[in-house]
């Protein structure tokens, strides 16, 4: 059982992957998010604290007779981490705590320390291992296969893509000024369902992601599966270790707010620049992000958490 939420669709793809696999797999969430509505089971909470307990309580009830593994994500689990935890392994149920990204950025190991209370924590990057150690990576996970590749044109003025969720947090304010005088024309992206946001990423040429993170989530991912190449600020250490651990070579353009004009400049004049990393970043995303390779890693570990108690 994935629950409570559905962060990105994160949780959502992660299910549709184990249901391929024959797992019985789903998503029971607290409320449908407006941009990813998707779940098996809406609890639907409502009015104050102690309904919306009420409600969790119930819904827990439901799922203990038929879950074996209960796998939470953004730190939130349906019921209050001081019962849920000790529930669980009364009655040897096991658990996974899986982060997101901005729900452990920044946190200090005290306000992470619920999560060690899980069986298993899962972190989507070797930049996130920083704030929790412990934590295994199972990168995020995309139905490459049903993306067609929209590689970048050769327009002598491309289009240059920025979709951020906040301005703040992605460093909008730079990247409109770093394109200032550029050859290029600039889209934002924003407020939009996902759908109709995912068929404007298709338009551009050249896409910038984040410049304060450190890392790339989803929207890098969705890009780099169209063939685009990507901008973003990446922490060195985290790259380091990515390349060195899953074997791969990552093709995202490195940029610093300092360092971004510099960086968008030769992809802004060479069309085949373009293309030519547009193409690496689709190999990588397959090679890393598949959803395919991600049950796998998923599978590994619900068997290694199954085989402590005996069941297979």
């Amino acid at each position: 059982m994935h629950c409570p939420v559905n962060t990105a669709g994160v949780p959502w793809a992660n299910v549709q992957a184990l249901r391929r696999r024959g797992v019985d797999a789903r998503l029971v969430v607290f409320n449908r998010y407006k941009l990813h509505s998707e779940a098996d089971w809406s609890l639907e909470r409502r009015g104050g604290l102690a309904r919306k307990q009420l409600t969790q309580w119930s819904a827990l009830a439901q799922l203990l007779p038929k879950t074996d593994v209960f796998h939470f994500y953004f730190g939130l689990t349906l019921v209050p981490q001081s019962l849920q935890f000790p529930i669980l392994g009364a009655l040897r149920k096991k658990s996974v705590m899986h982060y997101l990204g901005s729900d452990i950025r920044g946190k200090s190991p005290e306000e992470l320390a619920h999560g060690k209370k899980a069986d298993a924590q899962v972190v989507g990057s070797f930049d996130a291992v920083r704030w929790v150690p412990e934590a295994e990576m199972i990168p995020p996970g995309l139905d490459v296969q049903a993306i067609e590749p929209s590689p970048p044109s050769d327009r002598t003025r491309p289009v240059i893509l920025h979709a951020p969720s906040s301005r703040r947090r992605k460093g909008t304010e730079e990247v409109i000024a770093a394109c200032e005088g550029l050859d290029a024309d600039l889209i934002l992206v924003e407020g939009l369902h996902h759908d109709e946001a995912f068929e404007r990423y298709r338009e551009a040429d050249i896409v910038v992601d984040q410049l304060n993170a450190g890392w790339y989530g989803l929207f890098a991912i969705e890009c780099m599966a169209l063939a685009k190449p990507v901008v973003t600020f990446l922490h060195e250490e985290a790259v380091d270790r990515t390349q060195r651990e899953l074997d791969v070579r990552i093709p995202l353009v490195r940029a610093t707010k300092e360092t971004l004009r510099t960086q968008l400049e030769p992809l802004v004049a060479s069309a085949s620049e373009r293309r030519r990393i547009g193409a690496e970043s689709r190999a990588y995303v397959e090679q890393v992000h598949d959803l395919e390779r991600v049950a796998d890693r998923l599978l590994a570990l619900y068997a290694r958490l199954m085989a402590k108690t005996g069941i297979r």
